[in-house]
């Protein structure tokens, strides 16, 4: 059943005061508890005149699928020791370091290094994990410089690492801080980046594009149907006035898309502020080269786990697992090759989703398709 809310109820629900434009337009936007924030939901001063309720969750953090991560990359993380002694396990998207704090804890002798291309995610992640200090590497890059920080960290390229977990997407610590300026919910800065240190933002796309390009962003990283008519009002828009914030971009999109389109398939502006996320930082292309390098970087044994919560990033992770897992013999002959192998197999059944009870205590997993592999066979010396 649909809820209906009045400003005044949209406001007390949100994480953050929401700007007037917003409510008035999408009075139901609200947020949910974090799966990767140190602080949403966490116990802190009202701000705005917001009350933020207590969260009895260290850092307020609740990591997505934890314990089927943790099911799924244990057996290569043991082999050596049960308590994961000898064995590295990378988290490619460190985040807060949930899911990290809860290998670390449970394998006293693992050695983890964690990578992300946000600095202040990196800051709270080495707060966290403070205590594991001596078993920790923590890099400041994409997930596709894996091979370099691997390198940097003492270890090969290619048949080094036992386990890798990849939780992709936009992490809830830059959702629920306004400043950063992802969410459609709350007015910021038109920003985006992952990397604040990154040239390109989300209003530097919308004011600079031509028309034909901001569509195609919207249509190939959004899947947004109206593309062709949210670029040509964005065109026209920033004729008059440039764009700076996310309330001005939701204003928009509120005029661009047609009332009957508005009422159905979620927020009207989920997925242009998708699109333009992913063109910012160039999320689909880092995936595309992260994890065959991944996957290079696995011993025989070694398992990865992959979370993705949007289409676009699961249909990559899937076609490239469905490579991983075929025969390398050439198509058509009857038999397989001495030698020629999967180097793969899968440890899913095609994708898992969350079930009932991870939803109602994390909101944020509802999306999210989790995909594994184990390595099977050596590569080619």
């Amino acid at each position: 059943m649909k809820h209906s809310a009045t400003s005044s109820e949209a406001r007390a629900r949100a994480s953050w005061p929401l700007p007037e434009p917003t409510l008035a337009y999408f009075p139901n936007a609200r947020f949910v508890p974090s799966d990767r924030d140190p602080g949403a939901g966490a116990a802190r001063q009202t701000r705005g005149g917001v009350a933020v309720l207590d969260d009895p969750e260290p850092f307020g953090h609740v990591p997505v699928l934890a314990q089927r991560c943790v099911d799924l990359l244990t057996p290569a993380l043991t082999r050596q020791d049960p308590d994961g002694s000898g064995a590295v396990l990378v988290d490619a998207t460190l985040g807060a370091g949930g899911h990290a704090e809860r290998f670390l804890t449970e394998l006293p002798g693992l050695r983890l290094i964690g990578l992300d291309r946000d600095p202040t995610a990196l800051d709270i992640a080495e707060q966290r994990l403070a205590r594991f200090s001596d078993r920790v590497t923590l890099a400041h890059t994409r997930f596709d410089g894996l091979a370099d920080a691997l390198a940097e960290s003492g270890y090969a390229a290619t048949e080094s690492i036992d386990g890798m977990l990849f939780d992709l997407g936009v992490s809830s610590m830059q959702l629920d801080r306004a400043e950063r300026g992802f969410a459609y919910a709350q007015d910021a800065p038109l920003d985006m980046r992952m990397d604040p240190e990154s040239s390109l933002t989300a209003a530097d796309i919308v004011n600079s594009y031509d028309q034909a390009a901001l569509a195609d962003i919207l249509r190939r990283y959004g899947e947004e149907r109206f593309a062709g008519r949210i670029a040509a009002h964005i065109v026209r828009q920033r004729a008059r006035t440039p764009f700076t914030s996310t309330a001005q971009l939701v204003e928009l999109l509120y005029e661009a898309i047609p009332a009957p389109a508005r009422r159905t398939g979620g927020h009207p502006a989920k997925r242009t502020f998708q699109a333009l996320r992913v063109a910012v930082n160039d999320e689909l292309g880092s995936l595309r080269a992260a994890v065959p390098a991944a996957l290079d970087a696995l011993s025989v044994g070694g398992r990865i786990v992959v979370l993705a919560y949007q289409s676009l990033e699961d249909r990559i992770v899937k076609r490239l697992f469905s490579q991983a897992v075929a025969s390398r013999s050439p198509a058509g002959l009857p038999i397989e090759l001495p030698g020629h192998e999967p180097l793969f197999q899968s440890l899913t059944r095609g994708a898992e989703r969350a079930d009932a009870a991870e939803i109602e205590r994390n909101p944020r997993s509802a999306p999210v398709r989790l995909r594994a592999l184990q390595r099977v066979g050596k590569g080619d010396s």
